[in-house]
């Protein structure tokens, strides 16, 4: 399930939430089970416990929903991880590893990461969604850049580049071979990676 709270897909349509949400969570929930394209408009408006003329209403086209639920998986990512850097303050070289470790278990399901299997699903570069995602990725290879750069290490923009790529692989690999396959040693390679960028210091 991909952050949709206590509810699961069966408790959404009578979860007494706005109309306009339920319509989101629903779509969220059933594009990552079932892929962008295997999902209906009718599928979405039945799961949200509402109807096609309501969904319309709200999105002209299923392309914006799918743009939509994209953003919001965007910014759930961020929020959960505003919460999570303030425990690490102060300590650069935690605060990347913090961000490693929770940029991969936050995609990390069985399904893997979301915004990587839209993109895949998706190859008009004018869709709306892959804007957001394009967007989105730019910030996260950014943000790694400036972490590793704070954190002292050595070429920080080829680490960054090396982590990014490294993580973008594993999520594939969960959704091919699960989260036991090569996938579960992310941690110990990321740990090697750093330490092989960590300038070393003395004779």
């Amino acid at each position: 399930m991909i952050n949709l709270g206590a509810l699961a897909l069966a408790d959404i349509a009578k979860s007494g939430l706005p109309p306009k949400e339920r319509i989101i969570r629903a779509a969220r929930e059933l594009f990552y089970l079932h892929g962008l394209h295997s999902v209906g408009v009718d599928a979405i408006a039945e799961a949200a416990g509402t109807n096609k003329m309501t969904l319309y209403r709200h999105f002209a086209s299923k392309d914006l929903l799918i743009a939509e639920c994209m953003r919001q998986i965007c910014a759930d990512f961020v929020t959960a991880w505003d919460q999570v850097a303030p425990t690490c303050a102060g300590d650069p070289k935690k605060l990347l590893m913090a961000w490693l470790e929770f940029s991969f278990d936050r995609k990390t399901h069985s399904r893997g990461c979301a915004l990587a299997n839209a993109a895949v699903q998706l190859p008009d570069k004018d869709h709306p969604a892959r804007h957001v995602i394009e967007d989105y990725k730019h910030k996260f290879r950014e943000m790694t850049v400036e972490l590793c750069r704070d954190a002292s290490l050595e070429e920080p923009e080829l680490l960054a580049d090396q982590l990014f790529l490294l993580c973008e692989g594993a999520h594939v690999s969960v959704e091919s071979v699960g989260p036991e396959g090569p996938a579960s040693q992310i941690p110990r390679v990321i740990e090697k990676l750093v330490a092989s960028h960590t300038r070393q210091t003395g004779a």
